[in-house]
Formats: structure tokens, C-alpha cells, sequence
């Protein structure tokens, strides 16, 4: 199967399965045996889960993309057996990052309801095509691309999340902040968006958020 053919749902489907680490490898850039040049489609896809990955609280290392041709059996078990000494280093999914199972889910969840829209964004705001890894790395890691991710999925992503864990139980903002990692000042930008849009309510009697 091509590479490009890997879709945001499927890596975020072994996640949520609570696999440590996810490992996609295809053909070289620039010798795509489909003529379609997936496999850069792919390394776009790559760098924008990784960044959401880290915006989650998951170490964006437990997802890696590697180039490697058909005639290279030796080096695919290097690499395989690299990317399994560095999933050991880096402990159970969530467990490593000291994330509580209940809420990775939650977090997992907030990706999952919001991939229709990041999809979206990506194909028609980041949808990229550069020739080597290196400007697709320096795209996505410079200051231009990470104001892009922060403009057009952050905010979504972080709301997200919050009604994900409503759904569970009614939070005040000092206990939706530290589920998120964020400031509450933040969060109380966010809950005042969420509340103009109908999205969720203030139960004084709780004093708590709820979902509305």
C-alpha cells in the first residue's frame, strides 16, 4: 500500500488501541511506485501529527517515518529494532509522559472529533510540496508553520479537549487547566468562547462547567 494512502485516522486508531509507538515506512521520495508522490503527502501528514501529538502531551517520538526501499531488508530490521529500544526508553503510552489513563482517552478523543476539520485545514492551509526532508522539517519547525498550527488548530484542539472531559464530569477552570497542562487564563478564554457559542454552561450551584 502507498504510503500516502496512511490516513490521520489510522495512526490516531493504534494510539487510542494503546500501542506504544507507531512506525510507517515507504518507498524514497522522489520514487513513488504509484507515480503519485504519496509518500510526500505522507511526511506532511507526519510533522502535522506530531505536532499534534505534542499539543496532547504525547512525545512526539512514538511516531516515526522512515525511507526505506524494497532491496533494504538489513537496514528495516536496524530500524525496527532502533525504534523498539527507544519505545522501551520512553515507557507505555501516557504512563511515559505521566498522563492518566483517563484522560489520554479523552485526549485521544478530542484528536479523533476534530480530524474531519484538521484534514480540512490541512489539504487547503498546509498542504505543502517541497523536494527533501530537510525543507519539509524547516517548514514545519519554523516559526511561519507553528504560528499556522496555533492560528488554525490549537484553540479548536484545546476546546476540544475540554468537552471531551466535560462529557465526563463537570470541571471548574483550575481543574480543566491542569488536565490540559495550560494556563487557566487560557482556559478561561476558551470557557467564555464556549459558553458565547452555546457550547457549554456555568452551574453555579456545582461551580463547575458543564457541557450545554
Amino acid at each position: 500500500m502507498c504510503t500516502g494512502r496512511v490516513d490521520l485516522s489510522f495512526i490516531l486508531r493504534a494510539f487510542s488501541n494503546g500501542l506504544d509507538g507507531v512506525i510507517i515506512a515507504g518507498c524514497l521520495l522522489g520514487e513513488c511506485h504509484y507515480i503519485t508522490g504519496g509518500n510526500y503527502g505522507t511526511l506532511s501528514m507526519t510533522h502535522l501529527f506530531k505536532k499534534l501529538m505534542a499539543h496532547v502531551g504525547l512525545n512526539p517520538e512514538r511516531l516515526r517515518l522512515e525511507w526505506i526501499s524494497a532491496s533494504e531488508g538489513m537496514r528495516f530490521a536496524e530500524v525496527m529494532n532502533d525504534f523498539s529500544r527507544s519505545l522501551k526508553d520512553l515507557g507505555p503510552i501516557g504512563k511515559g509522559e505521566g498522563i492518566d489513563e483517563n484522560d489520554l482517552r479523552f485526549k485521544l478523543e478530542a484528536v479523533k472529533n476534530l480530524i474531519p476539520y484538521i484534514k480540512l485545514v490541512e489539504r487547503e492551509r498546509l498542504r505543502v510540496r517541497f523536494e527533501t526532508v530537510e525543507e519539509y522539517d524547516e517548514f514545519f519547525n519554523s516559526d511561519e508553520g507553528e504560528r499556522l498550527f496555533q492560528e488554525l488548530i490549537a484553540d479548536k484542539l484545546e476546546i476540544s479537549q475540554i468537552m471531551a472531559f466535560l462529557r465526563e464530569r463537570p470541571l471548574s477552570t483550575g481543574e480543566i487547566s491542569e488536565k490540559l497542562g495550560t494556563d487557566p487564563s487560557e482556559v478561561s478564554k476558551h470557557m467564555n468562547s464556549s459558553s458565547r457559542q452555546g457550547l457549554v454552561n456555568f452551574d453555579e450551584s456545582q461551580k463547575r462547567f458543564v457541557p450545554a
